[in-house]
Protein backbone atom coordinates (compact mmCIF):
# COMPACT_ATOMS: atom_id res chain seq x y z
CA UNK A 1 0.00 0.00 0.00
CA UNK A 2 1.63 2.94 -1.11
CA UNK A 3 5.12 3.52 0.38
CA UNK A 4 3.66 2.13 3.55
CA UNK A 5 5.40 -1.20 4.66
CA UNK A 6 3.47 -3.90 6.45
CA UNK A 7 5.76 -3.39 9.60
CA UNK A 8 5.06 0.20 9.71
CA UNK A 9 1.14 -0.06 9.77
CA UNK A 10 1.88 -3.07 12.63
CA UNK A 11 3.61 -0.44 14.59
CA UNK A 12 1.15 2.84 13.57
CA UNK A 13 -1.90 0.73 14.90
CA UNK A 14 0.11 -0.75 18.21
CA UNK A 15 0.76 2.83 19.21
CA UNK A 16 -2.98 4.40 18.60
CA UNK A 17 -5.06 1.51 19.92
CA UNK A 18 -2.64 1.69 23.31
CA UNK A 19 -3.34 5.88 23.51
CA UNK A 20 -7.27 5.29 22.39
CA UNK A 21 -7.90 2.37 25.00
CA UNK A 22 -6.01 4.39 27.91
CA UNK A 23 -7.45 8.34 26.60
CA UNK A 24 -10.97 7.72 24.75
CA UNK A 25 -13.36 10.24 25.71
CA UNK A 26 -16.60 8.44 27.50
CA UNK A 27 -18.98 9.45 24.93
CA UNK A 28 -22.44 8.45 25.01
CA UNK A 29 -22.73 6.14 21.54
CA UNK A 30 -19.40 4.38 22.90
CA UNK A 31 -21.71 2.82 25.53
CA UNK A 32 -23.75 0.76 23.14
CA UNK A 33 -23.30 -1.95 20.59
CA UNK A 34 -26.51 -1.16 18.92
CA UNK A 35 -25.97 -0.19 15.18
CA UNK A 36 -28.86 1.88 14.76
CA UNK A 37 -27.94 4.37 17.86
CA UNK A 38 -24.48 4.24 16.73
CA UNK A 39 -25.81 5.09 13.12
CA UNK A 40 -27.98 8.31 14.31
CA UNK A 41 -24.53 9.43 16.27
CA UNK A 42 -22.79 8.99 12.88
CA UNK A 43 -24.96 11.12 11.25
CA UNK A 44 -25.22 13.75 13.79
CA UNK A 45 -21.72 14.21 14.06
CA UNK A 46 -21.39 15.01 10.25
CA UNK A 47 -20.32 18.63 10.44
CA UNK A 48 -21.44 19.20 14.11
CA UNK A 49 -18.84 19.20 17.25
CA UNK A 50 -19.15 16.04 19.48
CA UNK A 51 -20.03 18.28 22.48
CA UNK A 52 -23.17 20.01 20.86
CA UNK A 53 -24.14 16.56 19.65
CA UNK A 54 -24.16 14.97 23.10
CA UNK A 55 -28.08 16.24 24.24
CA UNK A 56 -28.86 15.97 20.65
CA UNK A 57 -28.39 12.49 20.92
CA UNK A 58 -30.03 11.81 24.22
CA UNK A 59 -33.02 13.55 23.93
CA UNK A 60 -33.42 11.36 20.19
CA UNK A 61 -32.94 8.53 21.78
CA UNK A 62 -34.96 8.99 24.49
CA UNK A 63 -37.51 9.51 22.12
CA UNK A 64 -36.76 7.67 19.02
CA UNK A 65 -34.94 4.41 20.71
CA UNK A 66 -35.26 2.03 17.75
CA UNK A 67 -35.50 1.87 14.32
CA UNK A 68 -39.37 1.38 14.44
CA UNK A 69 -39.98 4.60 16.50
CA UNK A 70 -37.97 6.45 14.04
CA UNK A 71 -39.35 4.91 11.46
CA UNK A 72 -42.80 5.44 12.62
CA UNK A 73 -42.80 9.08 13.62
CA UNK A 74 -44.12 12.13 11.72
CA UNK A 75 -41.59 13.96 9.88
CA UNK A 76 -42.62 17.35 11.78
CA UNK A 77 -41.59 15.93 15.09
CA UNK A 78 -38.04 14.50 13.82
CA UNK A 79 -37.28 17.69 12.91
CA UNK A 80 -38.45 19.30 15.58
CA UNK A 81 -36.04 17.04 17.64
CA UNK A 82 -33.29 17.94 14.92
CA UNK A 83 -33.85 21.83 15.73
CA UNK A 84 -30.76 23.46 16.19
CA UNK A 85 -28.33 20.78 14.69
CA UNK A 86 -28.82 22.04 11.01
CA UNK A 87 -28.34 20.31 7.72
CA UNK A 88 -32.12 18.95 7.60
CA UNK A 89 -31.59 16.82 4.86
CA UNK A 90 -29.65 14.71 6.91
CA UNK A 91 -32.82 13.71 9.42
CA UNK A 92 -34.46 13.42 6.51
CA UNK A 93 -32.29 11.13 4.95
CA UNK A 94 -32.11 9.15 8.18
CA UNK A 95 -35.85 8.52 8.53
CA UNK A 96 -36.30 7.59 5.09
CA UNK A 97 -33.00 5.15 5.19
CA UNK A 98 -34.45 3.96 8.26
CA UNK A 99 -38.11 3.32 7.29
CA UNK A 100 -36.41 1.14 4.42
CA UNK A 101 -34.21 -0.98 6.81
CA UNK A 102 -37.69 -1.31 8.19
CA UNK A 103 -39.20 -2.62 5.88
CA UNK A 104 -36.37 -4.24 3.83
CA UNK A 105 -34.51 -5.74 6.59
CA UNK A 106 -37.27 -6.42 9.60
CA UNK A 107 -35.47 -3.34 11.74
CA UNK A 108 -32.26 -4.54 11.45
CA UNK A 109 -29.73 -2.43 10.32
CA UNK A 110 -27.42 -3.71 7.70
CA UNK A 111 -24.20 -5.45 8.10
CA UNK A 112 -22.60 -5.61 4.60
CA UNK A 113 -20.98 -2.91 2.76
CA UNK A 114 -23.33 -3.31 -0.46
CA UNK A 115 -26.74 -3.38 1.73
CA UNK A 116 -25.85 -0.07 3.98
CA UNK A 117 -24.43 1.43 1.26
CA UNK A 118 -27.57 1.15 -1.11
CA UNK A 119 -30.16 3.05 1.88
CA UNK A 120 -30.97 6.59 1.20
CA UNK A 121 -27.97 9.29 2.33
CA UNK A 122 -26.01 6.80 3.20
CA UNK A 123 -22.13 7.17 1.84
CA UNK A 124 -18.92 6.45 1.98
CA UNK A 125 -18.05 7.38 5.61
CA UNK A 126 -21.38 6.96 7.19
CA UNK A 127 -21.50 3.08 6.20
CA UNK A 128 -18.16 2.89 6.98
CA UNK A 129 -17.96 4.07 10.10
CA UNK A 130 -21.23 1.84 11.69
CA UNK A 131 -20.14 -1.07 9.97
CA UNK A 132 -16.55 -0.94 11.37
CA UNK A 133 -17.73 0.51 14.89
CA UNK A 134 -21.25 -1.52 15.59
CA UNK A 135 -20.02 -4.82 13.21
CA UNK A 136 -16.17 -4.37 13.51
CA UNK A 137 -16.42 -4.88 9.87
CA UNK A 138 -12.61 -4.09 8.47
CA UNK A 139 -13.89 -0.84 6.23
CA UNK A 140 -12.44 2.16 6.15
CA UNK A 141 -14.40 5.71 7.83
CA UNK A 142 -12.91 8.23 6.42
CA UNK A 143 -13.88 11.79 7.53
CA UNK A 144 -12.18 15.12 7.67
CA UNK A 145 -10.33 13.99 10.98
CA UNK A 146 -9.22 10.78 8.87
CA UNK A 147 -7.87 13.03 6.25
CA UNK A 148 -5.92 15.20 8.10
CA UNK A 149 -4.38 12.15 10.25
CA UNK A 150 -3.15 10.33 7.32
CA UNK A 151 -2.14 13.05 5.37
CA UNK A 152 0.00 14.03 8.16
CA UNK A 153 1.34 10.65 9.05
CA UNK A 154 2.47 9.73 6.07
CA UNK A 155 3.03 13.18 4.69
CA UNK A 156 0.46 12.79 1.49
CA UNK A 157 0.42 16.19 -0.38
CA UNK A 158 -3.18 15.09 -2.20
CA UNK A 159 -5.77 17.59 -2.42
CA UNK A 160 -8.03 15.71 -0.33
CA UNK A 161 -11.16 17.51 -2.22
CA UNK A 162 -10.35 15.62 -5.35
CA UNK A 163 -11.94 12.11 -5.41
CA UNK A 164 -8.90 10.47 -7.09
CA UNK A 165 -7.84 11.35 -3.55
CA UNK A 166 -10.36 9.56 -1.18
CA UNK A 167 -10.01 6.30 -3.09
CA UNK A 168 -6.16 6.71 -1.91
CA UNK A 169 -6.95 7.65 1.48
CA UNK A 170 -9.87 4.81 1.81
CA UNK A 171 -7.28 2.33 0.30
CA UNK A 172 -4.57 3.63 2.99
CA UNK A 173 -7.27 3.14 6.07
CA UNK A 174 -8.51 0.11 5.01
CA UNK A 175 -4.63 -1.34 4.86
CA UNK A 176 -4.15 0.39 8.29
CA UNK A 177 -6.69 -1.54 10.27
CA UNK A 178 -4.83 -3.98 12.77
CA UNK A 179 -7.11 -7.62 12.44
CA UNK A 180 -10.41 -7.99 14.70
CA UNK A 181 -9.78 -4.16 15.53
CA UNK A 182 -11.51 -2.41 13.02
CA UNK A 183 -14.17 -0.78 15.31
CA UNK A 184 -11.57 0.42 18.01
CA UNK A 185 -8.94 1.73 15.41
CA UNK A 186 -11.47 3.39 12.93
CA UNK A 187 -12.63 5.24 16.27
CA UNK A 188 -9.05 6.06 17.49
CA UNK A 189 -8.06 7.89 13.92
CA UNK A 190 -11.25 10.03 14.60
CA UNK A 191 -10.27 10.53 18.07
CA UNK A 192 -6.61 11.60 17.31
CA UNK A 193 -7.88 13.98 14.73
CA UNK A 194 -10.45 15.32 16.94
CA UNK A 195 -8.23 15.95 19.96
CA UNK A 196 -4.47 15.78 19.06
CA UNK A 197 -3.80 16.13 15.34
CA UNK A 198 -5.92 19.24 15.22
CA UNK A 199 -6.16 21.88 11.96
CA UNK A 200 -4.21 24.34 13.29
CA UNK A 201 -1.27 24.49 15.96
CA UNK A 202 -1.31 20.24 16.15
CA UNK A 203 -0.58 19.11 19.41
CA UNK A 204 2.20 17.20 18.52
CA UNK A 205 3.98 16.84 21.41
CA UNK A 206 0.65 14.72 23.21
CA UNK A 207 0.90 12.77 19.86
CA UNK A 208 1.57 8.20 20.31
CA UNK A 209 2.19 8.50 16.32
CA UNK A 210 4.75 11.43 16.45
CA UNK A 211 7.94 9.33 16.23
CA UNK A 212 6.53 8.07 13.19
CA UNK A 213 4.83 10.96 11.65
CA UNK A 214 6.53 11.98 8.42
CA UNK A 215 5.39 15.36 7.93
CA UNK A 216 6.79 15.81 11.80
CA UNK A 217 9.91 15.27 11.43
CA UNK A 218 10.16 17.20 7.83
CA UNK A 219 8.36 20.27 9.95
CA UNK A 220 5.62 20.53 7.58
CA UNK A 221 2.57 19.52 9.70
CA UNK A 222 0.85 22.38 9.59
CA UNK A 223 0.42 22.44 5.47
CA UNK A 224 -1.57 19.57 5.14
CA UNK A 225 -3.48 18.28 4.04
CA UNK A 226 -3.60 20.08 0.79
CA UNK A 227 -7.34 21.35 0.24
CA UNK A 228 -8.89 23.65 -2.80
CA UNK A 229 -10.29 26.74 -1.99
CA UNK A 230 -13.65 27.05 -1.36
CA UNK A 231 -15.72 29.96 -2.36
CA UNK A 232 -17.01 31.89 0.28
CA UNK A 233 -20.72 31.84 0.94
CA UNK A 234 -23.15 34.55 -0.99
CA UNK A 235 -24.76 37.51 0.40
CA UNK A 236 -28.18 37.22 0.92
CA UNK A 237 -30.43 40.16 1.80
CA UNK A 238 -33.75 38.59 3.12
CA UNK A 239 -37.26 40.61 4.38
CA UNK A 240 -38.85 39.11 7.20
CA UNK A 241 -42.48 39.79 8.53
CA UNK A 242 -43.60 39.49 11.61
CA UNK A 243 -47.54 39.60 10.78
CA UNK A 244 -49.99 39.83 12.93
CA UNK A 245 -53.65 40.13 12.98
CA UNK A 246 -56.05 39.40 15.68
CA UNK A 247 -52.96 38.65 18.49
CA UNK A 248 -51.89 35.54 15.98
CA UNK A 249 -48.67 35.72 13.64
CA UNK A 250 -48.41 34.09 10.63
CA UNK A 251 -46.04 31.09 9.89
CA UNK A 252 -45.51 29.72 6.48
CA UNK A 253 -44.03 26.25 5.67
CA UNK A 254 -41.17 26.15 2.77
CA UNK A 255 -41.12 24.30 0.45
CA UNK A 256 -40.11 20.35 0.42
CA UNK A 257 -37.52 20.41 -1.48
CA UNK A 258 -34.06 22.52 -1.38
CA UNK A 259 -33.05 24.86 1.35
CA UNK A 260 -34.50 23.88 4.98
CA UNK A 261 -36.98 22.16 2.86
CA UNK A 262 -40.51 21.99 5.22
CA UNK A 263 -39.43 23.87 8.25
CA UNK A 264 -41.98 26.32 9.41
CA UNK A 265 -40.89 30.33 9.40
CA UNK A 266 -42.20 33.60 9.55
CA UNK A 267 -43.08 35.23 5.85
CA UNK A 268 -40.53 36.69 3.38
CA UNK A 269 -37.86 36.13 0.63
CA UNK A 270 -35.04 37.67 -1.10
CA UNK A 271 -34.69 41.61 -1.58
CA UNK A 272 -34.61 42.47 -5.14
CA UNK A 273 -30.84 45.01 -6.32
CA UNK A 274 -32.39 48.58 -5.32
CA UNK A 275 -35.63 47.24 -3.26
CA UNK A 276 -36.60 48.26 0.09
CA UNK A 277 -37.08 45.76 3.00
CA UNK A 278 -40.04 47.32 3.35
CA UNK A 279 -41.43 47.50 -0.23
CA UNK A 280 -39.67 43.61 -0.68
CA UNK A 281 -42.02 42.09 2.27
CA UNK A 282 -44.91 43.81 0.64
CA UNK A 283 -44.31 42.75 -2.76
CA UNK A 284 -43.75 38.74 -1.40
CA UNK A 285 -46.48 38.32 1.14
CA UNK A 286 -48.85 39.65 -2.42
CA UNK A 287 -47.13 37.27 -4.60
CA UNK A 288 -46.62 34.39 -3.05
CA UNK A 289 -50.15 34.71 -0.92
CA UNK A 290 -52.37 37.47 -1.97
CA UNK A 291 -51.98 39.19 0.86
CA UNK A 292 -51.86 42.78 1.53
CA UNK A 293 -49.78 44.21 4.80
CA UNK A 294 -49.19 47.36 6.75
CA UNK A 295 -44.95 47.64 7.62
CA UNK A 296 -44.89 48.98 10.75
CA UNK A 297 -41.42 49.15 12.20
CA UNK A 298 -38.15 47.31 11.85
CA UNK A 299 -38.21 44.68 14.45
CA UNK A 300 -34.64 42.58 14.36
CA UNK A 301 -31.63 42.06 12.60
CA UNK A 302 -30.19 38.04 12.01
CA UNK A 303 -27.55 36.90 10.65
CA UNK A 304 -26.81 33.26 9.39
CA UNK A 305 -24.21 31.38 7.71
CA UNK A 306 -25.17 28.37 5.62
CA UNK A 307 -22.30 26.55 3.72
CA UNK A 308 -22.73 28.02 0.76
CA UNK A 309 -24.46 31.67 1.46
CA UNK A 310 -24.95 34.26 4.17
CA UNK A 311 -28.14 35.31 5.08
CA UNK A 312 -28.46 39.00 6.32
CA UNK A 313 -32.08 39.08 7.41
CA UNK A 314 -34.18 42.04 8.33
CA UNK A 315 -37.40 41.59 10.38
CA UNK A 316 -40.27 43.80 10.40
CA UNK A 317 -43.52 43.79 12.05
CA UNK A 318 -47.02 43.77 10.02
CA UNK A 319 -50.44 43.99 10.03
CA UNK A 320 -53.15 42.00 7.82
CA UNK A 321 -54.96 44.58 5.24
CA UNK A 322 -58.07 43.09 4.43
CA UNK A 323 -58.93 39.01 4.60
CA UNK A 324 -56.17 37.13 6.21
CA UNK A 325 -54.11 33.91 4.36
CA UNK A 326 -56.43 31.05 4.91
CA UNK A 327 -54.53 28.45 7.03
CA UNK A 328 -53.53 25.19 4.87
CA UNK A 329 -50.33 22.77 4.90
CA UNK A 330 -47.86 25.58 4.00
CA UNK A 331 -49.91 28.39 6.38
CA UNK A 332 -50.79 28.69 10.00
CA UNK A 333 -52.10 31.26 12.34
CA UNK A 334 -50.75 30.73 15.69
CA UNK A 335 -50.15 32.20 18.84
CA UNK A 336 -47.01 33.50 20.26
CA UNK A 337 -46.09 30.50 22.98
CA UNK A 338 -47.35 28.01 20.33
CA UNK A 339 -44.17 29.09 17.86
CA UNK A 340 -41.77 26.68 20.28
CA UNK A 341 -44.03 23.82 18.92
CA UNK A 342 -42.87 23.98 14.98
CA UNK A 343 -39.28 22.95 13.38
CA UNK A 344 -37.79 26.43 12.23
CA UNK A 345 -34.71 27.34 10.85
CA UNK A 346 -32.21 28.84 13.70
CA UNK A 347 -32.66 32.56 12.45
CA UNK A 348 -36.52 32.37 12.83
CA UNK A 349 -35.60 30.45 16.06
CA UNK A 350 -33.91 33.82 17.40
CA UNK A 351 -37.12 36.00 16.18
CA UNK A 352 -39.08 34.02 18.10
CA UNK A 353 -37.85 33.96 20.78
CA UNK A 354 -37.28 37.66 20.83
CA UNK A 355 -41.34 38.00 19.76
CA UNK A 356 -41.77 35.55 23.40
CA UNK A 357 -39.79 38.13 24.97
CA UNK A 358 -41.83 40.69 23.99
CA UNK A 359 -45.49 39.17 25.40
Amino acid sequence: MMNVSNREAAEVGKRLLAWYNESKRDLPWRRTSDPYKIWVSEVMLQQTRVETVIPYWTRFMERFPTVESLAAAPEEEVLKHWEGLGYYSRARNLQSAVREVHTKYGGRVPDTLEEISSLPGVGPYTSGAVLSIAYNVPVPAVDGNVFRVLSRLFLIEDDVSKPAARKKFEGLAEFLIPPGEASDFNQALMELGARICIPKSPRCPSCPLQEVCRSHKEGVQEDLPVKGKKKPPRPLDIATGIVRYEEKVLLTRRPLEGLLAGMWEFPGGEVDNGESHENALQRILWEKWALRLTVNSHFADVQHTFSHLHWNLQAYTCEVIGEPVAESETARWVNVWELADFPMPVAHQKLAKALQGLV
